[in-house]
């Protein structure tokens, strides 16, 4: 077929064999299992700070603390490092790093060395973050942030926030730099942009969507500890600055951040959808437009988390039909994932049971959204329960199912072995009943009037809505902690005991699994892979298969 002058990767498949080079490795497969683990440690961090809060509000009055401070650091704790620490760098450094190089056939990111700043910077910023727990003046004013309390003495080291987010950011940034190059530079052979897997779409989008916003959320920390520390007053009233600037600022970013964590985990369970039934993507080129219309439409949705805040009525109707416009991709995605799934030969495996789960999850999120989205009644739920119910649905749960879904789905590819089907089924069931006992009783408390952030309830002690809210949503927490001890335990006996993986055991036409080894080495492919016109990764009626083109040596 031609040659191609160049060298023949140098790896061998496997895993790296010294400390050395899993430490100063430059492979983006090892940098994606950096980052896995990252993630999975801030989850654990996370959860048990949401585990404590659960505690405390299990029932009214102080259980486990009579410190609000306490209290607030749990919840400071628990909202950063879920999502700074949990949640982008699993889909953006794990996903992204591990699956979406060898998905398009690249042997490698396109800035290998940036690649590994970005999981060091990941990992300072964690252990940044982990120091809160610590140090004596720790910062407990929400991972929001917002002034004039973050800007107070009662909230503690701002810089230490400012510096977390500001260090996580520039991992972020780094990471969508060198994810945005490789998708558009370092396709194989003969892959134009519509024969990506939806994977490799959404990460490539969502990393767009960082480049735009990130620096907005940097600039906005920043400037609370300018205040804070150097009486800049950009936020204070007395010189002339507005608490209402970072409020802006700060979900100019963050709202968009729902999309940077919300499309790559639909990338996943679109990968899961069409390798477990055995159909192309439905109406695939609709699918990737949809995807990309997140751009400009999530940029202009931030507004709505200020309704409250005294806008003018003719701005709240505006943003209120640019929220709701937001519903039109995303409703696009949830018909082709319902099309996808259309007469096709599912096949129910671990890794189908968490994607179900997590797209459930999100139809209960998106559903319970369309209220939130209209000022007239976000007035009456604004900092309620329904808000962070919604949230947590539409993002924490459906986006957390998702992920460990990946996990699951790339184990083999990880270990060369597949976790055991009962564990891995079992974990997703008692995780989706659990996460629905936590989640489903407190939108029903916001509706009655209970508000967000509090650690007590005492005023609501003759409303048994809120009151058997609380205690049910804390039974389900017990139910979740249950089920992730199953996964975890799903996952160490598939490492240990797991029965051993064939090259392609979904039987996936991606090219992850179809002409790399099971476990690749560094270079991915044995010799660079050319696919041909009519082949496509979701193709699996008579699908052409890759070829590889020889390699010369220059030597």
């Amino acid at each position: 077929m031609g040659v191609i002058m160049g060298h023949e990767p140098n790896g061998k498949p496997g895993w790296p064999k010294t400390v050395k080079e899993w430490l100063f490795t430059l492979d983006h497969k090892v940098i994606g299992v950096w980052y896995l683990i990252g993630s999975i440690a801030s989850f654990a961090v996370a959860g048990l700070a949401a585990m404590l809060m659960r505690i405390e509000l299990g029932s009214i009055g102080p259980d486990i603390t009579g410190d609000g401070n306490v209290y607030n650091l749990w919840l400071t704790m628990h909202g950063a490092v879920m999502i700074l620490g949990f949640q982008i760098p699993a889909l953006l450094g794990f996903v992204a790093n591990y699956a979406v190089p060898i998905m398009i056939g690249a042997k490698d990111m396109a800035f290998p060395r940036v690649n590994a700043m970005s999981v060091w910077l990941l990992w300072s910023g964690i252990l940044l973050a982990l120091a809160n727990l610590v140090i004596p003046d720790h910062f407990n004013g929400m991972w929001t942030g917002y002034p004039p309390y973050s800007t107070s003495d009662a909230a503690g080291n701002t810089a230490l926030y400012s510096l977390v987010v500001i260090v996580l950011g520039m991992s972020s940034v780094f990471g969508a730099v060198n994810l945005a190059c490789t998708v558009a530079f370092m396709r194989c052979k003969g892959m134009g942009w519509f024969q990506m897997p939806m994977t490799a779409w959404c990460v490539f989008t969502a990393n767009i969507i960082q480049l735009i916003f990130v620096p907005v959320l940097a600039a906005s920390v920043l400037l609370l500890s300018l205040d804070r520390y150097l009486g800049f007053g950009f936020y204070n009233p007395e010189t002339g600055g507005d608490v209402l600037l970072y409020q802006n600022l700060f979900w100019f970013y963050s709202h968009p951040a729902v999309y940077v964590i919300l499309l790559p985990f639909m990338g996943i369970i679109f990968e899961i959808f069409s390798a477990s039934a055995k159909n192309m993507v439905f109406s695939y080129k609709a699918t990737v437009f949809a995807v990309l219309a997140f751009i400009p439409a999530g940029g202009d949705v931030w507004v709505h988390h200020a309704f409250v805040a005294g806008l003018p009525d003719w701005l709240r109707v505006l943003q209120s039909f640019t929220t709701l416009l937001i519903s039109l991709p995303f409703g696009l995605l949830m018909l082709s994932l319902v099309g996808t799934l259309y007469k096709g030969a599912i096949r129910y495996s671990g890794p189908m049971i968490w994607a179900l789960g997590a797209w459930v999850m999100l139809i209960f999120g998106g559903l319970t959204g369309i209220p939130n989205a209209l000022s007239s009644i976000d007035y009456g739920i604004s900092d309620s329960y329904v808000v962070m119910s919604h949230f947590h649905y539409v993002m924490a749960v459906a986006g957390t199912m998702a992920t460990f879904g990946a996990v699951f789905y790339w184990f083999p590819k990880l270990t060369g072995r597949i976790c055991n089907e009962f564990l891995t089924k079992l974990s997703g069931i008692t995780f989706f009943i659990g996460m629905n006992v936590v989640m489903a009783p407190l939108y029903f408390a916001g509706i009655e009037g209970m508000p967000r952030r509090y650690m007590d309830y005492q005023q609501f002690a003759d409303n048994p809505t809120i009151v058997n809210a609380q205690y049910w949503s804390t039974i389900g927490a017990y139910i979740t902690f249950l089920a992730v001890l199953l996964m975890l335990v799903a996952w160490i006996h598939g490492m240990l005991k797991g029965k051993k993986s064939s090259q392609n055991p979904w039987g996936s036409q991606s090219l992850e699994w179809t002409s790399a080894a099971l476990i690749a080495g560094q270079g991915n492919f044995p010799s660079p892979v050319e696919v041909v016109e009519d082949w496509h990764p979701y193709n699996y009626i008579d699908n052409p298969k890759p070829t590889y083109i020889t390699v010369a040596s220059n030597s």
